[in-house]
């Protein structure tokens, strides 16, 4: 009998919580998120998941909206495996620099196709009352993300690292964090293609991985 009693106090604890306030508050934030992910097309109007979505759920290391768009878009199609990985690094770095990357055509063009989408995913956040904190925020504008590009494209292209760091003020700890990321953001855009069935942006990924995982980059510890 105490054993059925604590059972029905439990249950009503349960339904209180469900009715509370505390339940219901982040209720509204949820269901803008959802209209956000409606009107791009990352779930339909019954929620059901759709290609885009899958290929978000791939995406853990860097903004998943703008680059799930940037893959669906057929974006890195025009590019090289080294102005793909400079072009990603935009993702992955948020620190301040004083340093003007120096870019060339290509790599100009890709920074400001990532804009003009980051810029479209946040009209429709911003339509919808969406707040974002400071860490999920995807603005590339305001914000210094592309102050890698020139380091991470010459690192690709075969540069050693002593001469990259003379390319930037930003510090080698910070140039290695970043490439092993990219790493990680390479593997999940290479997962992306597969879901997609894209045999030459798998093959482009590869590729991208390989040219990065060299050097300091690929060692363990930097004690060792």
């Amino acid at each position: 009998m105490c054993h059925d009693q604590w059972l029905v106090k439990e249950n009503i604890s349960q339904l209180r919580l469900l009715m509370s306030d505390q339940n219901l508050q982040l209720l509204p934030d949820y269901e803008q998120r959802i209209h956000v992910l409606q009107d791009l097309d990352f779930i339909d109007e019954s929620s059901r998941v759709q290609l885009k979505g899958k290929v978000a759920c791939e995406i853990h290391s860097a903004d998943e909206l703008v680059l799930t768009e940037l893959i669906l878009d057929n974006v890195l199609a025009a590019y090289e495996p080294a102005e793909i990985v400079a072009l990603l690094s935009a993702f992955v770095f948020q620190e301040k620099t004083d340093t003007v990357p120096t870019l060339t055509g290509n790599l100009d063009r890709g920074m400001k196709t990532i804009i003009t989408i980051s810029e479209k995913v946040n009209e429709r956040q911003t339509f919808h009352q969406v707040i974002l904190s400071a860490d999920d925020s995807n603005d590339f504008v305001s914000r210094p993300r592309f102050g890698l590009m020139e380091v991470v494209y010459e690192w690709a292209r075969g540069m050693s690292f002593k001469n990259i760091t003379d390319l930037t003020d930003v510090l080698e700890g910070t140039i290695v964090r970043v490439i092993t990321r990219l790493d990680e953001t390479c593997r999940e855009v290479k997962n992306a293609a597969r879901i997609i069935g894209d045999p030459e942006l798998f093959t482009k990924m590869q590729t991208c991985q390989e040219m990065i995982k060299r050097d300091i980059t690929a060692v363990a510890s930097l004690y060792m």
